[in-house]
């Protein structure tokens, strides 16, 4: 009876011919039963029947996949959630034989379903949305506000209005017409200018950089006249999509520029972008695997062998190497490498993304579908990046970076002590130290230059020009790197190849890069150039020449190309070359405007470490993590740099790394156990006076046992003269932080003090790795140097002195890769008192040593010396864990003077 009411009434609600009753049979008993009996209702109220199938999963087979997700979503496990999961395998996508076959008793419910879809259009065009309305000065339009800021921001700018510069503005700001898009450009304008006018760092980058009117509205800072930049790239008439406008703003000011945002357009018209979580080796792992009913603590060993980004398509190997044996196809390894493998880039759960930020005209909610973000008054949509292009929606992207807030640091330390703030933006370009001090890859911290690969080619390319750090960025990338543009490149630069152009006409586009196609500016410059595309054509060339190809678009375009190219007077021979030569190197070319943005800031780092180190360390230190070193190594290369590191200090620290006196003295936050509370008692406490003693420190800020420990164990009681492990048992005669005197005087537990025996150094040292994963005072290797020297193992600055040859090296790991283009290859970076080293390890040297390179913390390696160009790396043969070093006592460090931290 109430099923009956039901439909009478939705069927009123929708009138004729827009209101079916579906039927559904997955064989289960009562399945046909059911649909009978709808039918009958069907029948009874004059609609119509409508056959589904309630899919969940495309295939028969993909109904265990989809036991194991339910599973997942419900947090349980198989054995646990018979009453969750389907109860058997018919939720498939079937084909019309089989469902004919089940309906055939009426097949009025099958071509119904074409009716229905007939009758379905869905249009999601929601450009007309696509950006707010900046308020305007009265007396202006968009067009002429934009006009008038432009004009304005190019007198700052060029010092004057140059005719190259108003010839650039004429024509970008007719195509930004064109578009229709001032008032997005305004708005952008107007977030940049509320940062600048509140000291947030911030700066525009990608495409962006190549228009003039970005940069003189103060969104970008790279002039795109001075570096040749090409604004089709970024903007055109003929553009498919929406423009990209990514601003880089410090880490610890983004919250702030943010909030502007929502304050200024309103929450009903701001959403952050999501962005899909899809399951990689070691998610995938974890939630399969608790689903399948796997042990916590075999998960945990499996999921910590993949790094954070691996694929799942190792996880066979992986695997293999733990069990020491290929895992068995049957239950319990089998099944969980099959639905690891098989979840493998699955969506995994919605977040929100880095930096992308929906504004609109009308009211979101009228857009696009929304869900509260954690953070409160904050919206998320439900699209992600490509679901708001693909509806003409435009997003504007607020992208965390630290390196600002490092830059940010710096300068504000910098005024603090001198009185004066470097200008950046006035920053002589041709600072001969700099470049020397890139040419030596001495880049550690250093923004985009410092990573393995990127510290082994400044050495040959020898940068001596901003222009030169452009390409530097540039060509450490996967697509130069897989497009094989990088060799030739270093190859001619060092004068080892000479530089060739398959025609005249091609010097002018390819003579900064020597002759090789680097940048995507590049290959449109060579369309119009030389193919006489115009400029829309020659981004569309540019796009279709990508990774995503079309055999007749490439055809189309193959035809035109070749026409427009012997037109200007190529051979045929030559221009379907040119041709060849682009569609090999188009999908991999880098973005010459996204590189001349970063090759800046690589300048500046770079300066601020040369002639500002003791702020820069401390910057560094303070904006962990970040970059591709932790802070032990960032100590080892600040104590290179005659920057010693002062350890943690009760009366004298802060709770961020501080500056005293020209050298590093570490904060409270690289204790373990101390948490904002904690550090916020004791900065508050010491405004009252510093701590004259150990007893009157706990007396008067009450911290919990666990984190006066951890201060002992850090060296912060150092200062009092009193041996750590006397301090512990000091701490433990004291009762409990509310049984204190009320003048502040403990009242110490009377017990006989026993005799103690100080800690050594060495037992000093590995405490502080324990606590902080680092020490002020040494590193850990120069307490083991005499028995490493027994064994021959050459430190990395006695290995500076060398050309070629057998050596064995040892260090702590301080950088694991094995990126997708070395074919195999695994590049370790070592570290040891003196420096570090590079090893390259074969993939079948790997595969034999896998297990200790993934995991062993300290390791010695055997192999060849190889030295390129003076880049000098171990290629291994041999790889043995610390713990296959004959045994020997830890000596007190043979030269403490040459490790200046403590």
């Amino acid at each position: 009876a109430a099923a009956r009411a039901a439909a009478r009434n939705l069927a009123g609600l929708y009138g004729e011919g827009n209101y079916w009753i579906e039927l559904q049979d997955h064989l289960l008993p009562d399945s046909h039963g059911l649909c009978t009996e709808l039918a009958s209702l069907a029948d009874e109220l004059g609609v119509g029947v409508v056959a589904t199938n309630n899919v969940h999963y495309a295939e028969r087979d993909g109904h265990r996949l989809q036991d194991v997700l339910t599973c997942i979503r419900h947090n349980t496990t198989l054995d646990a959630s018979a009453g969750l999961r389907r109860p058997n395998s018919e939720c498939y996508l079937k084909a019309a034989e089989e469902m004919a076959t089940l309906f055939a008793w009426r097949p009025d419910a099958l071509s119904n379903t074409l009716e229905i879809a007939a009758s379905c259009t869905v249009e999601l065009g929601f450009s007309h949305q696509r950006h707010p309305r900046y308020p305007l000065p009265s007396g202006h339009s968009a067009r002429s506000y934009l006009h008038r800021l432009c004009l304005d921001g190019a007198l700052l700018k060029y010092g004057g209005l140059r005719p190259d510069v108003l010839t650039g503005l004429r024509n970008e700001l007719g195509v930004i017409h064109t578009l229709g898009l001032e008032n997005f450009f305004i708005v952008v304008w107007d977030i940049m200018s509320y940062a600048r006018a509140h000291n947030i760092p911030a700066q525009g980058r990608g495409s962006a950089a190549d228009s003039i009117v970005a940069y003189v509205l103060g969104i970008t800072r790279v002039d795109p006249i001075r570096h040749n930049l090409l604004f089709e790239r970024f903007l055109n008439e003929e553009r498919v999509g929406t423009p990209d406008i990514d601003i880089d703003v410090s880490t610890n000011h983004r919250e702030e520029l943010i909030g502007y945002v929502y304050e200024k357009y309103g929450q009903e018209h701001t959403a952050m972008v999501a962005t899909i979580i899809t399951y990689r080796a070691r998610s995938a792992v974890r939630d399969v695997g608790k689903a399948l009913g796997f042990p916590p603590d075999v998960l945990d060993v499996v999921a910590k062998s993949f790094g954070a980004y691996d694929h799942a398509d190792r996880l066979r190997d992986e695997i293999s190497a733990l069990l020491g044996a290929v895992p068995p196809e049957g239950l319990p390894w089998g099944q969980l490498l099959e639905m690891c493998e098989r979840v493998s880039g699955f969506p995994r759960h919605l977040s929100i993304h880095v930096g992308g930020m929906l504004i609109t005209e009308g009211p979101l909610v009228d857009v696009v579908p929304l869900e509260h973000a954690t953070a409160p008054g904050r919206v998320v949509t439900q699209y992600d990046k490509d679901d708001v292009e693909d509806v003409g929606l435009i997003k504007i992207d607020l992208l965390g970076l630290r390196t600002l807030s490092l830059i940010h640091d710096v300068l504000n330390e910098i005024e603090h002590t001198s009185g004066a703030r470097p200008d950046l933006d006035l920053l002589p370009e041709d600072d001969e130290r700099v470049y020397d001090m890139l040419c030596r890859a001495d880049c550690i911290g250093v923004f985009q230059v410092e990573s393995r690969a990127q510290s082994q080619t400044l050495p040959k390319l020898l940068p001596r020009s901003l222009d030169d750090l452009v390409v530097e960025v540039a060509i450490i990338r996967p697509g130069p790197l897989q497009g094989n543009m990088v060799h030739p490149y270093l190859r001619r630069r060092q004068g080892l190849e000479p530089v060739e152009y398959l025609h005249p006409s091609l010097a002018p586009i390819l003579g900064e890069t020597l002759g090789v196609c680097i940048f995507q500016e590049q290959v449109m410059k060579i369309a119009t150039d030389v193919a006489g595309f115009r400029p829309g054509e020659a981004d569309l060339f540019r796009r279709a020449m990508g990774s995503h190809r079309s055999r007749d678009e490439m055809d189309r375009i193959r035809d035109r190309f070749l026409a427009g190219a012997m037109e200007n007077g190529l051979s045929r021979p030559q221009a379907e070359e040119l041709f060849g030569q682009l569609a090999g190197f188009a999908a991999f070319g880098f973005c010459k405007s996204h590189a001349a943005a970063f090759a800046r800031t690589t300048y500046e780092t770079a300066w601020l470490k040369l002639y500002h180190p003791a702020p820069f360390y401390v910057a560094l230190l303070n904006n962990q993590p970040m970059g591709f070193y932790s802070p032990e190594v960032l100590l080892g290369d600040a104590r290179r740099h005659g920057v010693r590191t002062l350890r943690v200090d009760i009366n004298r620290s802060q709770g961020r790394c501080t500056v005293e006196d020209g050298h590093v003295r570490l904060g409270y936050r690289y204790v373990k156990d101390l948490g904002a509370r904690a550090i916020a008692r004791l900065e508050a406490e010491r405004e009252h006076g510093p701590y004259p003693s150990f007893a009157v420190f706990c007396a008067r800020t009450r911290l919990d046992r666990d984190a006066v420990e951890s201060l002992i164990f850090a060296g912060a009681f150092d200062e009092f003269r009193t041996p750590r492990r006397k301090l512990l048992w000091e701490l433990n005669r004291l009762p409990p932080a509310d049984s204190f005197f009320s003048d502040g005087r403990p009242a110490l537990v009377p017990s006989e003090e026993p005799d103690l025996r100080p800690m050594s150094a060495y037992e000093q040292v590995a405490e502080e790795y324990g606590l902080m994963g680092l020490s002020p005072a040494h590193q850990l290797l120069e307490f083991h140097r005499r028995a490493l020297d027994r064994e021959d193992v050459t430190t990395a600055e006695e290995l500076r002195d060398k050309f070629s040859g057998s050596v064995r090296v040892a260090g702590m790991v301080v950088c694991r890769q094995q990126p997708p283009t070395a074919k195999g290859h695994v590049f370790l970076t070592l570290e040891d008192e003196t420096g570090l080293v590079n090893v390259i390890l074969r993939p079948k040297v790997y595969e034999r040593y896998r297990s200790y390179v993934r995991r062993s913390p300290l390791l010695i390696i055997e192999g060849k010396l190889e030295t390129d160009n003076r880049v000098q790396s171990v290629l291994a043969t041999t790889v043995l864990p610390w713990q296959e070093l004959p045994s020997s006592a830890p000596n007190t460090p043979r030269d403490v003077a040459r490790s200046p931290r403590g």
